[in-house]
């Protein structure tokens, strides 16, 4: 009897630090900010744009990374984009801080210059307009469904910002996102020969992105699945489901890239699993 009593408090015990362990396993994954370094290459890419270093913000969700977001900004700055891109969700509808959205950027800027596009959060932001004006005075640069240059080394190459689809079409029973964004998107190409460059919200819409022959994509939407099973990948995903297909990472299909962020921040799952936060920072190679 004595021998069995042992043997369950040895069998508790165990269990118990293992519980300890996930505890604090997850905890650190939620606050360990990293860098996740992804090269693309493409004969598209003009000789003046190869080396070229763009660094992704998604899914911010108004999370902070030391106080002001002093951990946030050094690892962007550490990296010297020559651009920044906000792919969408800097704010959170649910617990909304213009203030920490606006003392980030207000900083990041200074590292380089931002371009941006929404996300989901705010298409449902009643005070969206007032985020807008804000952002644009402190020098942001807000792409909806609008094309810009960038020049670097007398090369040039094409950005596009698409609006998030939720301001047009809400709870979309009949499938129609992808048709609007089709078209969107070809008015927006239609006289552009350069290599273009795509901060859309949504991977999703990938099969649309890839018809309208966009060459490299960056997106969020997905936050890594959440929880990130080994062998497995993300397990849940807004707008895809369980076991989403493009959750993390770079996906290659036809002559289209599209980068996917993990994302920094959390919002109606307030905890992410095995899913650390990371800014992206996607450096651009000429094979030409």
């Amino acid at each position: 009897m004595k021998a069995l009593k042992t043997k369950r408090r040895f069998v508790l015990l165990c269990v118990l630090t293992v519980l300890l362990a996930l505890i604090i396993w997850t905890a650190w994954g939620n606050t360990a900010l990293m860098v996740n370094t992804i090269s693309v290459s493409s004969d598209r890419i003009p000789a003046g744009f190869s080396g070229y270093r763009i660094a992704q913000v998604s899914d911010l969700h108004n999370a902070e990374f030391g106080a002001g977001n002093t951990k946030l900004l050094q690892t962007i700055s550490e990296n010297t984009p020559n651009i920044i891109v906000i792919t969408g969700d800097l704010i959170d509808m649910n617990h909304t801080n213009m203030d920490t959205v606006l003392d980030f950027v207000k900083n990041a800027v200074q590292i380089a210059p931002i371009y941006y596009v929404t996300g989901n959060h705010e298409a449902a932001l009643s005070q969206y307009d007032k985020l807008k004006e804000e952002l644009k005075s402190v020098g942001v640069i807000a792409l909806e469904d609008k094309a810009v240059q960038l020049e670097n080394n007398g090369s040039t190459v094409t950005l596009i910002g698409l609006s998030d689809p939720n301001f047009a079409i809400r709870n979309d029973v009949f499938d129609e996102t992808p048709a609007m964004v089709s078209t969107k998107l070809n008015d927006l190409l239609e006289s552009e020969n350069d290599y273009t460059i795509l901060l859309s919200h949504r991977p999703e819409l990938f099969e649309t992105y890839i018809n309208c022959g966009v060459d490299l994509v960056f997106s969020g939407h997905a936050h890594g699945g959440q929880f990130r099973l080994p062998f497995i990948g993300g397990l849940v995903a807004p707008n895809q489901g369980l076991f989403p297909k493009y959750d993390a990472g770079l996906y290659t299909d036809a002559n289209t890239n599209m980068v996917v962020s993990r994302g920094i921040g959390n919002s109606i799952i307030p905890f992410r699993f095995n899913n650390r936060p990371e800014v992206v920072l996607v450096e651009l190679r000429s094979e030409s």
